[in-house]
């Protein structure tokens, strides 16, 4: 031990003599811990007092115990050994142990020949989170199982579990001339004034998946099962997560957990004045409004990212700015503020035990919470605490929790067409009849009393932000036609007026991107995923997606996991489409980012229909599925709305059997398995549907199997694959199945295309092929990017023809292959260019004019910016000449017309 050591002890112990008398007691009662604190140390003390004391009186006993931990904690917190969050996670593990040992006893005393089972201590609040106070309440929810807990022959399940309930109550609480050991607050549990102290789970499960409120749901973000049993206990909070983590934002919830704050700090507005009688917990600028930023900011983005779940509010501030939630900054500001101020409630409750959050108002008291915290007097603890509380009230002011409105607008009709002329509508009459009906309740969604307050709220920005769209009244129009398709509109309206930014964004999306704006009809909750700042991001790959998704999707069964699989997929591609609309992003970086999405896509529900099928059938050994894409996946370059090329091959021999209950032969095992995987990519479901999977380029078509044999996809691929399937292949890659069956069919297709070709045959049979398609699927337009004399198909052949003939740049990716065939060569140079242009405009146009017509004046100035154009003539001039370089090099490949045959 150093002197520095020594000091600190006898400084500890001196303050707590001479400032709480509380503990001066435990102190005398209690000499040989003094003693070994002052040789050893806290810990090493407490390390001798880890149990409770042996003694056939469990409430002497307990007590007793908690006398020497209180005397214990509170020397290595005043000296400095431990900090506040140490003090907080022992004192919370003492409390699972009194409520362990309470219960053994308790379960002794009535039913003494069976072990303690089926009732689970629920902890919420700051037990619930291992943050509980020197002297505090624990607000448990007790739930039981009548199906495993112990009881007499005559027993009532119900009866027996609230007597145990009652006594483990009375071990606790009950004030003896020893004390009490924990004071215990049941009143949070489902409607306290009618229930029993103790809830069977199933009842519990119901209560929270159908009326709990929305302060119950911030409560249980601090909630785990802290003490009997367990396993009860865990699977009562899994069932109710759904519950408290909510993937769709309920902003009223949000609206009402604002309220309350602004109640608690109406009810102690005596506490709210900072100094002496200032409410450290419950005061503007205290603890609670710490606690509070953290937990709506978990309510908002945790129902989608489980890392935010934290349940110690130290935990999810850092959380929260790991995730870029919050500023890094004020999560360190608030984490060191919720320590000064836990440190000083703890003074006060060491003082004589009481439950106290406020600093007292008699100088001489005020003066000796100050002393007990090393301060010399109360003036010095309150300089110390002001630009803490002045902090916190300022951060928590900061939080966008939705309000009630500030100003709505007019209701009188020429006012209101006044409001509505400075917004952007001229002329208004559109507009007035419009909000005329909302306000009379036409449609159905706006029929309630609540959903015309929520209307109310959002109106004042939803008009600003149609007013400053391109084309105010045709956004107006398709804004009612969304709102009229909504089963009810409370939830989208309270979010708009919650974030402002989300209705300017919801009217790009219905003034510029229909495809979007039907998505958004589909599922109006898309639009909450844009509330988190990455929706913003750089399109993830792959294995990100995966790693984001994985946690989620754990544990689900197989129909749910699909439906959660698409409402993931929906996001993210919702998501990259905005950021299309908000000129955020390069489209081809877009194009990218989509099919890195498919892939994963793939990816998760391949892996959950081949888990499911082998469950039915087994496993083919020494065989796996794979999947080549082709096409724009193959290619990496997939639009919102592509389909997907997809050949299915399978590894092994065809004549083997699968070895589980219902056994199959091979190839009828991989041809019904793939139909599966098709399935889950492509059949609507009550959430949507993903994809459009086409297997047409698959051996022999739509004529042969669905599934082949690696085997028999070389031979045909080399003995029967016409000049087309082979051009086909240089956008494949394979994209699902083990790194060794993806290189082995990657070793076929290089092979395949490696093979030396006579280059006159290979351009007559790519001309052919072109003249079929363009007689079979004439070009829709001048802007149909892909058809056409110099769109992207007569690239294509043009490349295709001149990297088979030459046997070079066999990337599936058209930029990189082009880029590689100019740098040997083999293209010009402005035909790279001429690609980048229409393959943006493509992106776009899927995106903003998706039937082939030309994109409206709302769209084509964003449009021309996403290509890199000052504004829509000069796209249209620079998409001529782009088309025009590629025919060129399209005619100066295949041969000449007549050469041809029709």
């Amino acid at each position: 031990m150093t002197a520095s050591d020594a000091s600190a002890r006898q400084s500890a112990l001196a303050r707590l003599t001479a400032n709480a008398p509380f503990l001066a007691r435990l102190a005398d009662l209690y000499p040989d811990d003094v003693t070994r604190y002052l040789a050893e140390g806290a810990d090493a003390a407490l390390a001798s007092v880890a149990s409770p004391p042996a003694d056939d009186d469990i409430m002497r006993a307990l007590r007793q115990w908690r006398g020497r931990i209180a005397l214990l904690l509170a020397l290595g917190d005043l000296s400095g050994e431990h900090d506040v969050a140490a003090t907080t996670r022992r004192l919370s593990a003492f409390a699972d142990q009194a409520c362990d040992a309470a219960l053994a006893a308790a379960f002794a005393e009535r039913v003494p020949d069976e072990e303690p089972r089926g009732l689970s201590v629920i902890a919420l609040g700051k037990l619930g989170s291992h943050e509980l106070n020197y002297s505090s309440d624990i607000d448990p929810i007790l739930i039981f199982d009548p199906e495993t807990l112990p009881r007499r022959s005559r027993d009532d399940p119900d009866e027996a579990a609230v007597r145990i309930a009652r006594r483990v109550v009375e071990i606790l609480s009950a004030r003896t001339a020893d004390g009490h050991v924990l004071r215990v607050d049941l009143r949070l549990r489902p409607h306290p004034e009618v229930t029993p102290i103790v809830l069977p789970v199933s009842a519990a499960i119901s209560y929270y998946e159908s009326e709990a409120l929305a302060w119950e749901q911030a409560a249980f973000i601090r909630s785990r099962a802290s003490a009997g049993d367990r396993a009860l206990g865990g699977n009562f909070l899994a069932a109710i997560q759904p519950f408290i983590w909510r993937r769709s934002l309920d902003f009223r919830q949000l609206k009402e957990i604002g309220a309350m704050s602004d109640r608690i700090r109406d009810h102690f507005a005596q506490g709210q004045q900072f100094g002496p009688g200032y409410d450290l917990k419950r005061g503007r600028g205290g603890i609670r409004e710490i606690e509070f930023f953290a937990q709506v900011h978990q309510l908002i983005y945790g129902g989608r990212d489980p890392s935010l779940r934290a349940p110690a509010t130290v935990d999810a501030l850092a959380a929260l700015a790991k995730a870029g939630r919050i500023d890094a900054d004020v999560a360190t500001r608030l984490t060191g503020h919720y320590a000064t101020l836990r440190r000083i409630e703890h003074r006060l409750q060491m003082i004589e035990d009481q439950q106290t959050h406020s600093l007292p108002i008699q100088p001489d008291a005020l003066d000796a919470v100050a002393r007990l915290d090393g301060e010399a007097d109360g003036a010095g603890l309150l300089a110390t605490l002001l630009p803490v509380v002045t902090d916190v009230g300022a951060c928590y002011d900061s939080l966008v929790v939705e309000r009630a409105a500030t100003g709505g607008l007019p209701r009188d009709e020429g006012e209101l067409a006044g409001a509505l002329m400075a917004a952007g509508f001229e002329p208004p009459d559109g507009a007035l009849r419009a909000i005329a009906e909302w306000r009379g309740g036409k449609l159905r969604a706006l029929r309630s009393p609540a959903a015309l307050e929520a209307l109310e709220a959002v109106l004042p920005e939803l008009v600003k932000a149609i007013g400053a769209a391109p084309d105010p009244q045709a956004t107006l129009v398709r804004f009612d036609k969304l709102v009229a398709g909504l089963p009810s509109a409370v939830g989208f309206f309270h979010l708009l007026a919650a974030q402002p930014e989300l209705a300017k964004i919801a009217t790009r999306i219905l003034s510029i991107a229909p495809t979007l704006a039907d998505a958004l009809g589909a599922r109006v909750e898309l639009i909450e995923g844009l509330i988190d700042k990455r929706a913003f991001d750089a399109p993830a790959t792959k294995a990100e997606l995966l790693a984001e998704w994985t946690p989620g999707l754990a544990g689900l069964d197989y129909e749910r996991l699909l439906d959660r699989a698409r409402d993931r997929v929906g996001e993210r591609r919702f998501a990259y489409g905005v950021q299309l609309i908000a000129g955020a992003t390069d489209p081809m970086a877009i194009a990218c980012g989509y099919s890195e999405l498919a892939e994963a896509a793939l990816q998760v529900l391949a892996d959950a229909t081949v888990a499911e099928f082998e469950a039915a059938h087994g496993r083919v050994p020494g065989s796996e599925l794979v999947v080549l894409a082709l096409g724009r996946l193959g290619g990496r370059a997939l639009t919102h709305a592509s389909d997907l090329d997809l050949i299915y091959l399978f590894t092994g021999d065809h004549l083997a059997e699968s070895d589980g209950p219902r056994p199959l032969g091979a190839t009828t095992y991989y041809n019904r398995l793939a139909q599966r995987v098709t399935g889950a990519m492509s059949v609507p479901t009550a959430a949507g549907k993903l994809y459009d999977v086409d297997t047409r380029l698959r051996p022999q078509g739509a004529q042969g199997p669905l599934v082949v044999t690696l085997d028999s996809f070389e031979r045909y691929q080399r003995e029967e694959a016409w000049t087309w399937e082979h051009m086909a292949l240089l956008r494949a890659r394979p994209v699902y199945g083990s790194d060794a069956a993806k290189a082995a069919v990657q070793r076929i297709v290089d092979d395949l295309l490696a093979a030396p070709r006579e280059r006159k045959k290979l351009a007559q049979d790519a001309a052919e092929m072109r003249d079929k398609i363009a007689a079979h699927k004439p070009a829709k337009g001048p802007l149909d990017i892909k058809g056409g004399p110099g769109g992207l198909v007569d690239l294509e052949f043009a490349m295709q023809v001149t990297q088979l003939a030459s046997g070079q740049c066999h990337d599936p990716n058209i930029g990189s292959a082009l880029a590689c065939l100019k740098a040997s060569g083999l293209a010009p140079a402005e035909v790279c260019d001429a690609h980048g242009l229409l393959g943006r405009m493509l992106v776009m146009l899927r995106l903003t004019a998706p039937d082939g017509e030309p994109a409206t004046p709302a769209a084509r100035q964003l449009v021309a910016s996403a290509c890199g154009e000052p504004g829509w003539p000069q796209l249209l001039a620079a998409h001529d000449a782009a088309r025009q370089e590629i025919a060129n090099w399209w005619a100066s490949i295949r041969p000449p017309q007549q050469e041809t045959k029709p």
